[in-house]
């Protein structure tokens, strides 16, 4: 098994589709056509204040995604990193793509000068969780947002 982590590429767009549309149907939503094309643009885009995307390869085929952003923050004079979307196929878990995932990450964290990495998962996302408590730390925070 030979498992690769890239950043994205314009030759991806079928491949990011398929695993962020199947990464959207398991938070139960949907988004329009405006929103992929406008996404997968910012994610080439050269914009540092736009996300950045990575794409996870297991023996060549794409398999995974990670879609990250660096913002500043009040509270430190760093920026922050927010990994905002985190995917794997369901036939590949637990192959340690999710994990490769998260560490390129931190690299681009670690590269940008930004030392806090953060993201949110739902409750119920149990097969990620146990990942998430292996390589980062449960903080108490809840989230609200606007109705």
């Amino acid at each position: 098994m030979s498992l690769r982590i890239r950043p994205l590429a314009a030759g991806d767009e079928a491949d990011w589709r398929r695993l962020w549309k199947a990464y959207l149907a398991f938070y139960e939503t949907e988004v329009s056509e405006d929103i992929y094309q406008t996404y997968f643009q910012r994610l080439l885009g050269d914009d540092p204040q736009d996300f950045s995307g990575l794409i996870a390869e297991l023996d060549g085929r794409p398999v995974g995604l990670a879609h990250f952003l660096f913002h500043r923050h009040g509270w430190t004079i760093e920026n922050a990193c927010y990994l905002q979307d985190l995917y794997a196929d369901p036939d590949v878990r637990g192959q340690g793509v999710g994990r490769a995932l998260i560490e390129a990450v931190y690299a681009a964290a670690d590269a940008a000068g930004a030392p806090s990495v953060y993201w949110l998962t739902q409750e119920f996302n149990g097969t990620a969780r146990r990942l998430y408590d292996r390589v980062a730390v449960l903080t108490p925070f809840i989230k609200y947002k606007r109705p």
